[in-house]
């Protein structure tokens, strides 16, 4: 790798992580999973490989559909913003009724719905694609010959943020061994995602 190269994966990787380190739905959903020990892997991986995939469309250029296809973006919206709000409801009403952890669960809790959560809260937000089909897309092609070092450092950036978020998330589980740190995050779930919603109607009703 020459001087220009790593440049280019360096910004990728500055850049990659600027646009997941913040609070959304799909971290706060790897939290969750980290903090319950469930299935952290495997979500870890769907997210990071979701990631990659939408990373190297976006220096591919594939983000062009989407303005000569907008309506593709109107149906993401809907169908993100009905996930978002059901999932927010869930929040809720765990919200409302805290569990705590339980140190010794009896069953271990399927693999499916974690599975087809994650994927939805990645391939169901319009922002996704925004982010990494227009916008990182079009910041990795002014890198010339050395865009596709700037995807490396993009998609490097997914994997070590969602492998500190979901793997980190042990550190504080001595804090949420009480139900009221489960309230309140729950209760900022469930903000944070109907938020999401709403923002995701609105800009379909101002597209």
């Amino acid at each position: 790798m020459d001087h220009a190269a790593l440049v280019a994966a360096l910004a990728g990787l500055g850049f990659g992580l600027s646009l997941i380190v913040a609070i959304g739905a799909q971290n706060a959903f790897v939290l969750r999973q980290g903090l319950l020990r469930q299935h952290v892997l495997v979500v870890v991986l769907i997210c990071a490989v979701s990631d990659a995939l939408l990373i190297a469309a976006g220096v591919a250029g594939i983000g062009g559909l989407l303005e000569l296809a907008p309506w593709l973006l109107d149906a993401m919206r809907i169908g993100g913003a009905v996930f978002l709000l059901t999932y927010a409801g869930l929040a809720a009403r765990r919200a409302v009724r805290p569990t705590g952890l339980d140190e010794h669960p009896t069953s271990s809790p399927r693999l499916l719905p974690v599975v087809s959560t994650a994927l939805a809260l990645t391939w169901l937000n319009p922002h996704v694609y925004l982010d990494t089909l227009l916008l990182l897309g079009s910041v990795a092609n002014t890198h010339g010959d050395n865009r596709w070092w700037f995807a490396v450092g993009a998609a490097l950036g997914s994997v070590v943020w969602f492998s500190a978020l979901g793997f980190g998330a042990r550190l504080l589980r001595p804090l949420f061994a009480r139900p009221m740190a489960w309230r309140l995050l729950d209760g900022l779930i469930a903000v944070v995602m109907s938020a999401i919603a709403v923002s995701l109607l609105h800009g379909l009703m101002d597209a």
